[in-house]
């Protein structure tokens, strides 16, 4: 779970493909309540030519470029061309090497990276395993205060065990660390820059030194973040097409809309969904459909509240117009949501998908019995607050049509507009989310294993938000996370996924497609969502020779 966006690996979204063979190549899929069509494909055309430069646009300015504490887009769009993982997520959503040539896994609870050689940091020197151990110790602190420290929950040590090899032995088994290298918990930074940039480090004022196609030339706060092109990157195939990227910060919907349409942006991930119809009908560039594995959700934040009461959550629930709300919040492209993980979230055994999400049954809209149910609980004119701001059209428009169903149960839901700045903070400071019932996330997987998606709900869990406990779903995550076969890890991961629909910590909303709109003037560009981590700024270059 993330804020909203808030991946899951080798697969689509129910919104995306009705089999995993969708993933591999351009498929058509009908418009939910729409009668257009679409296409869903992991990349774009494949570029021309080389760029001197090209602008890209984010919905907002990144709160920070320090690989520990990035959760959420803005930052890792940026982080995903400066610095890099151990593994590698791809376009078509596979996990490949990365920095580490190859892993093993001698016994259950022992993982052998062997790193690449020859590796450079942006600065020419050289990447050893003191830098990776640095580097993933550091996630590990508690005075860093990483989002991700709860992936290193397993971890007894990480050690230096050759020149170019890490060995990381295990408490318990944990199948999910090992795919997380993949992550931002497996990014590689330079241990001496750490030491250096010391609290400058991830700011404006410091300094990155990865090993990306792209190093960071300068970031001018509250305007711009520009890339330059490093000549010496490791991976050839990825050499940068481009010589410069700058990113830009546009908070408003209609403004960046309007940036793509007039050329200030070359282009941009995570399209405003109330311009759709307007950038699909513009010959000013395209706008496109990828692989995704998010669906929105709302995340009760609460459970000493009005949600704390099982009715009243799903009363809410069953008040819910899904099929009204992907008109008005996702353009028309989507799905309601069967669970808080995306269809896209169980394709680690794609055999076992139909049998434990397809069957699941849609989620059911009926107010009148919605209302009983709050008046069952005694919860007729009780407030329930959640938390609305600009930064996304969506945001507003789910916000405002759980206003209105729960006016039609007799709840009373108060909306509480923040900045933008703000409601990111919800996500990553605990203190943040005082007095608010509910926030709007996007869930999603970082793995091709559903069971990442269903960690965050365990007890404790910095991605569980609201502090929701259950001892039977903590004993059925950690039995899961013990199994190595993935399609009986997969079997038992329905079981957490069944926990999480009858207790609804998290009421799912609906599921859409990743976006990307690309100016006339390049192409190249992944177009899903494994944007978070892969070098995607690498491959965009001239759309004509």
């Amino acid at each position: 779970m993330r804020m909203p966006r808030a991946l899951a690996l080798l697969v689509c979204t129910a919104a995306l493909a009705a089999t995993t063979s969708a993933c591999s190549g351009a498929t058509k899929q009908p418009v939910a309540g729409g009668g257009a069509d679409f296409k869903v494909s992991p990349t774009s055309p494949a570029a021309q030519g080389p760029l001197d430069s090209f602008t890209w646009s984010l919905y907002a300015e990144p709160y920070t470029l320090d690989y520990a504490l990035a959760y959420d887009y803005p930052p890792n769009t940026v982080l995903a061309n400066v610095c890099e993982q151990l593994l590698r997520v791809t376009p078509d959503m596979k996990i490949v090497p990365g920095l580490a040539v190859k892993w093993s896994q001698p016994d259950p609870r022992t993982l052998v990276y062997t790193l690449r050689p020859g590796v450079k940091f942006h600065d020419g020197t050289t990447m050893t395993a003191d830098d990776v151990v640095a580097s993933l110790k550091r996630q590990m602190d508690p005075k860093t205060g990483s989002p991700w420290g709860s992936s290193f929950k397993s971890v007894d040590s990480i050690e230096k065990t050759g020149p170019l090899e890490v060995t990381i032995r295990l408490g318990k088994e944990d199948v999910l660390f090992s795919e997380l290298m993949a992550a931002s918990p497996g990014t590689v930074v330079s241990a001496a820059s750490l030491a250096e940039e010391g609290k400058n480090y991830g700011t404006p004022k410091g300094r990155l030194n990865c090993t990306g196609p792209y190093s960071l030339e300068n970031w001018a706060q509250g305007d711009s973040i520009t890339l330059k092109k490093n000549a010496a990157y490791w991976d050839k195939s990825l050499a940068p097409k481009s010589e410069k990227v700058k990113f830009t910060f546009i908070e408003d919907a209609a403004a960046r809309s309007n940036a793509f349409l007039s050329g200030t942006a070359d282009g941009g991930y995570l399209v405003p969904s109330s311009s759709f119809a307007q950038l699909r009908s513009s010959s000013k560039g395209s706008l496109l459909f990828g692989p995704n594995t998010a669906a929105a959700d709302l995340a009760v934040l609460d459970f000493h509240g009005t949600l704390g009461n099982l009715k009243v959550r799903k009363a809410l629930s069953m008040a819910l117009d899904r099929k009204n709300i992907i008109k008005a919040a996702a353009g028309g492209v989507g799905v309601p949501a069967k669970a808080p993980a995306a269809r896209g979230a169980w394709a680690l055994a794609p055999q076992k998908t139909a049998e434990l999400f397809d069957t699941l049954p849609e989620p059911v809209y009926d107010v009148a019995a919605a209302k009983k149910l709050v008046e069952e609980a005694h919860a007729t004119g009780r407030t329930v607050t959640i938390v609305t701001s600009s930064l996304a059209p969506e945001i507003s428009v789910v916000a405002n049509a759980v206003q209105d169903a729960g006016r039609k149960i007799g709840l009373d839901v108060k909306l509480k507009p923040v900045s933008p700045d703000a409601y990111s903070s919800i996500f990553v400071d605990p203190s943040a989310r005082e007095g608010l019932d509910l926030v709007i996330t996007n869930g999603y997987d970082n793995t091709p294993d559903p069971l990442e998606f269903y960690q965050y709900l365990r007890t404790g869990d910095f991605g569980n938000y609201g502090r929701w406990s259950n001892a039977e779903y903590d004993v059925a995550f950690d039995r899961a996370n013990s199994e190595p076969d993935p399609a009986k890890r997969a079997e038992l991961t329905s079981k957490l996924q069944k926990i999480a629909m009858d207790e609804l910590p998290i009421i799912p909303v609906y599921e859409a497609p990743f976006s990307v709109f690309l100016g006339k003037r390049i192409t190249g560009a992944p177009t899903g969502i494994a944007q978070l981590y892969y070098p995607w700024a690498a491959t965009i270059g001239a759309s004509q020779r």
